[in-house]
């Protein structure tokens, strides 16, 4: 065993926050304090998939190690970086290599997020993880509250957040171009439509017990969730359907989808959350996400900001057209409407792209208002470099744990509530707590495998 391994092991953070130990911000970047090198020295849990995307978008960095559990989905990683070290475990990266590593780029699976990220949390390491930020409502909390509190720079990996699509919609309704907000719809076609999970089947635990792939570390694929045998239905793609790894279709485009409405009308902690799913089955209910759900927010109001009422639709259904659509205008596969007093905007997914006013008289006869809101340089293209900025300048990104964290606990209320469905929860943000469902309650914090708790 590591000495990471023991140090997470004595610690047992999940039996309480006080065993975290945080980095003085002296240390990290205070005054005075060295800043991170001309070229920021990085390392990646998560090097296939989605984290070779993060790389290439900061390979004017210098990557100092990976880790990933599966060779051949982190292949093309390695390829192209061949003398960088290489791990299985991260745990193991970090006892190793942590005096040379800077910042951390976690694109694992979202039941491995937390280990990994408040891992380089506690050792002062920047951070930039994938959405959703965690795979509970308490591993968000605490990850959010920890990397405040080390001083660190970090980023959660919603890239439509740094478009300047998103700043113009905050700045349309400051500016009152559809009026006071009351409700807001927002869609997505997956699980049904979207890459990598297409047609995900309606299954209970598959009985086949395959072979591991030679190139695989299963056990640590698992990391803390409870043991099961291998099989490619949950790896290296369908994992999002299934409870125990991922966050279902909410979980995954929420962050994106979400996003915009969350921002500019500053939605913060919902009062109730209620779901409605195509399941039925209870051996399928235990496993998997449904095919279809749809899910109903109420927030209260804010300052001089009127209630909302939020509505998620998901596998393909859709809200009703708005009467005030042209004729033949349509509501694509993944994208939102703000309904106002004055009028309806819509937009699509990843920092409301194709944003307008609607009907199309009216956005055109809108005064665009000054823009108030700092752009990012490149938009969505520029957000892993905007971390990378921040790390070395010390002034915060744009989806930072303090806006990402709060925007995926209301992602995560919303799965919760799909696996309590047909009951309206109510939510105490505060104390982080259901106030009248023990069941829901329990979906809060996870309970984790032997040797996995920090």
């Amino acid at each position: 065993m590591s000495r990471i391994e023991k140090e997470m092991t004595r610690r047992g953070f999940m039996r309480g926050a006080a065993a975290i130990t945080i980095v003085p911000r002296y240390v990290l970047g205070g005054a005075g304090v060295k800043a991170p090198s001309e070229r920021m020295q990085i390392a990646v849990v998560g090097a296939g998939g989605m984290g070779y995307a993060n790389i290439k978008a900061c390979e004017a960095e210098k990557f100092v190690a990976f880790a990933d559990v599966d060779d051949e989905r982190a292949a093309d990683t390695y390829k192209q970086y061949p003398d960088t070290p290489r791990y299985k475990d991260f745990r193991k990266m970090f006892d190793k290599e942590q005096k040379n590593i800077e910042a951390v780029i976690v694109a694992t699976p979202d039941h491995t997020h937390y280990v990994a990220a408040m891992t380089a949390v506690q050792l002062g390491k920047h951070l930039y993880c994938q959405k959703p930020l965690c795979h509970s409502i308490y591993e968000v909390r605490k990850l959010t509250e920890a990397a405040k509190a080390a001083g660190i720079q970090h980023q959660m990996g919603n890239q439509g957040h740094s478009d300047d699509t998103i700043r113009m919609l905050c700045e349309w309704i400051a500016d009152g171009a559809i009026g006071p907000v009351h409700e807001v719809h927002t869609w997505s076609d997956r699980p049904v439509g979207g890459d990598p999970w297409s047609d995900f089947p309606i299954m209970a635990r598959p009985k086949e017990e395959p072979l591991v792939p030679a190139t695989m570390d299963w056990d640590l694929w698992l990391g803390p969730a409870k043991w099961r045998p291998y099989h490619r239905e949950y790896c290296p793609q369908r994992w999002r359907g299934w409870f125990d790894f991922g966050t279902g279709a909410l979980g995954d485009m929420g962050c994106h989808i979400l996003d915009p409405a969350f921002w500019a009308l500053k939605l913060g902690q919902p009062t109730s959350v209620e779901a409605t799913t195509t399941h039925y089955e209870p051996v399928v209910m235990n496993e998997t996400y449904p095919r279809a759900s749809i899910v109903r927010y109420e927030f209260p109001s804010r300052g001089d900001m009127p209630a909302v009422k939020l509505v998620w639709y998901d596998g393909r259904l859709k809200p009703a057209v708005p009467e005030c659509f042209e004729r033949g205008r349509k509501l694509g596969g993944n994208g939102a409407l703000l309904i106002g007093d004055k009028g309806v905007i819509m937009h699509d997914s990843h920092g409301a792209a194709g944003l307008r006013i609607v009907p199309e008289t009216k956005m055109k006869e809108y005064k665009q208002p000054a823009a108030t809101i700092p752009r990012v340089k490149n938009g969505s293209a520029g957000h892993e470099r905007d971390w990378v900025r921040a790390c070395k300048e010390g002034k915060a990104a744009s989806a930072n744990f303090e806006y990402g964290g709060p925007l995926t606990e209301m992602v995560l209320l919303g799965v919760i509530a799909m696996r309590v469905k047909d009951t309206r929860l109510e939510w105490d943000g505060a104390n982080m707590r259901f106030t009248n469902s023990d069941q829901a309650n329990r979906f809060i914090k996870p309970e984790y495998r032997d040797g996995w708790t920090l």
